[in-house]
């Protein structure tokens, strides 16, 4: 049976219209199983239209699907079937027959392509990342999620797929430009406008159902009170748990608005570590007190505005849990807690099982098992799905978990993939979706965010704006080497004489000699930094170029806490990113076409 990616013409359904302190009107239209909103939403004084296919989500409690046709779909499921719903894989290729990639399909899943990985395995659900080589061009992408909801409805029970991604913005950002790049979550939060933090989610949710994505793994909702974090920093919407908080709701708000399920991670909270869960495994030293006013925040507000799924993070936090458990296999934590305390009732999905964070308490076979038994409901990732499946159905037929247990996830799964509409809309229109994903419309929210979040941490020595006539010989090092291109280039667009030295992470001798030479011919230095503090390098490329007699300007493109590394920088603006949207708004304020009004959203005292 072939699925119908429905008709290209939208008709007439319902107009609804109603305006908020955010100026956002919605225009709901039918497109046969689908649907079309049109949003206009007021942006410093202009009216922006958002168009896309989607399919919007109501009110959690107004959606919820019948629970007949949820239990008549569990029934029909053997066994085999509802343990395939607890996992969602990766599986390299571009398209589900792509046999490029056979010998890495087969190390992960005993098959050579992602169609055999599904018919296989039946899976809950398919993420996409680079890396995996799902991710070519927009049409590739719309191209694959329609496969895999075929391949998925031709695998036996008819269960369509969960198509999932991490597209947080900023930092972690799966698909680039042509679609569209908002900053990431610490420069939004910068703009002080949890508004603007709603509908840059809508938007991102409009462009990824467009693709057939249909789960966002975002927002961020740990509270980053540790400027050493070596693996949230800016991907946190900052250090005050209500700030976080109330961007994190405006994002589960924006993403729902756009018909895309979201994910807020990673829970109990991954915002106090100096060690990265993808190399090891962190321990929170958090009392129970600071977890609940602090770590929790934000996903209680999430869980209150109606998030769809909650991701586990492989940490330890002994004041919940004294056995060492991570959370992701702790009861205490996930079932109790989460789940008992807490009263969150959605999906409960892992953080990667690749992790190696996800290894250092069980071994492979027991890891899906322990996170069942914990209370998680997906799991994502696993390092060898052959032995992950095996061992969770060897649990279920020796008696270690119930089958009951695994109705309860599967129910919960099947519940979210109603309510997304995807049993009966499981396609998209490769067509519309190239003309709605990156539209002009979206770009300029985009931009809006960029030129809101550009914060002046310092300028002591006046050193704003830059004076563009007359071709200033500008030179741009730092770290990144794309980063320092793509500014280079931008300025040379502006009219300036640009050189750009791209220095790295930790310069050594001979590329901060070969720097302070450029300086000298230089009329101006903008030295890009990330996270000095673990790379003391940088310092000391920023102190020789200041005791040179350069006039520097250091770009802190990561989290802003740079500048207490930087005391002898008398300029220091904090940009929370490097993407292109993020670069054009620096140089705006460079030349003073616009001005600096972000607010670093971190406490910056030392």
């Amino acid at each position: 049976m072939c699925l119908d990616a429905g008709s290209a013409e939208p008709v007439r359904y319902r107009d609804g219209v109603g305006c908020g302190s955010e100026g956002a009107i919605l225009i709901v239209r039918d497109l046969g199983s689908a649907f079309v909103i049109w949003a206009v939403l007021g942006l410093c004084g202009a009216a922006l239209a958002v168009e896309a296919l989607v399919r919007p989500a109501p009110e959690h409690a107004a959606s919820a699907p019948a629970e007949s046709s949820i239990e008549e779909r569990l029934r029909a499921m053997s066994l085999e079937e509802k343990v395939g719903q607890l996992f969602m894989i990766h599986a390299y290729g571009a398209s589900v027959d792509d046999l490029r990639y056979a010998s890495e399909n087969e190390a992960i899943h005993g098959v050579p392509t992602i169609r055999e990985a599904i018919e296989r395995f039946r899976p809950g659900g398919v993420i996409y990342f680079n890396w995996t080589q799902n991710l070519q061009d927009l049409e590739q992408i719309a191209r694959l999620s329609n496969e895999i909801q075929q391949a998925a409805h031709d695998a036996g029970a008819g269960i369509p797929a969960l198509i999932a991604i991490d597209q947080e913005h900023g930092v972690v950002q799966r698909i680039g430009a042509p679609a569209t790049e908002f900053p990431g979550s610490m420069a939004l939060a910068a703009t002080g406008d949890v508004g603007l933090a709603r509908r840059a989610a809508a938007v991102t949710g409009v462009e990824l159902r467009a693709l057939g994505i249909n789960v966002n793994f975002a927002p961020v909702a740990d509270v980053n009170v540790n400027p050493l974090n070596p693996v949230i920093g800016v991907r946190s919407f900052g250090d005050d748990p209500e700030k976080v908080a109330a961007f994190v709701a405006a994002q589960v708000e924006g993403f729902a608005a756009a018909g895309i399920g979201s994910a807020a991670k990673h829970f109990p909270g991954h915002g106090d570590t100096d060690v990265d869960s993808h190399s090891g495994l962190p321990l929170i030293a958090h009392s129970r007190d600071e977890v609940w006013s602090v770590d929790l925040v934000p996903f209680r507000r999430a869980i209150a505005s109606g998030v769809d799924m909650i991701m586990t993070a492989h940490i330890v936090v002994p004041a919940l849990d004294a056995s060492g458990a991570p959370a992701t296999m702790s009861r205490l934590i996930l079932s109790d807690l989460l789940r008992g305390e807490l009263g969150f009732d959605g999906v409960i999905v892992t953080d990667a099982l690749t992790m190696a964070g996800a290894h250092q308490t069980f071994d492979a076979e027991r890891v899906p098992v322990e996170a069942l038994k914990a209370g998680a409901d997906l799991l994502l990732m696993p390092p060898d799905m052959t032995v992950a499946y095996d061992a969770v159905m060897q649990a279920v037929r020796g008696g270690e978990i119930a089958e009951a247990r695994i109705d309860e996830s599967v129910r919960r799964i099947l519940a979210l993939k109603e309510r997304l509409g995807l049993f009966e809309s499981p396609l998209v229109d490769v067509d519309r979706a190239l003309r709605v994903v990156g539209e002009s419309e979206h770009v300029a929210i985009a931009e809006a965010v960029a030129g809101r979040s550009i914060t002046l941490l310092v300028d002591d020595g006046g050193r704003l704006p830059v004076d563009f006539t007359g071709a200033p010989r500008i030179l741009v090092a730092g770290w990144g080497e794309s980063t320092t291109q793509e500014l280079a280039a931008v300025l040379r667009r502006r009219g300036a004489v640009v050189q750009s030295i791209a220095t790295g992470a930790n310069p050594d001798r001979a590329a901060i000699r070969r720097t302070v030479e450029a300086a000298r011919e230089s009329d101006l230095v903008l030295l890009t930094t990330m996270n000095v503090a673990q790379n003391p390098a940088q310092q000391e490329l920023a102190r020789e170029l200041v005791d040179s007699g350069a006039a520097v300007i250091v770009v802190a493109v990561g989290t802003p806490y740079d500048v207490n590394e930087l005391p002898f920088v008398d300029t220091v603006i904090a940009t929370y990113g490097y993407r292109s949207v993020t670069l054009n708004a620096l140089v705006r304020v460079l030349e003073g076409e616009a001005r600096a009004v972000g607010r670093t959203p971190v406490n910056l005292s030392p």
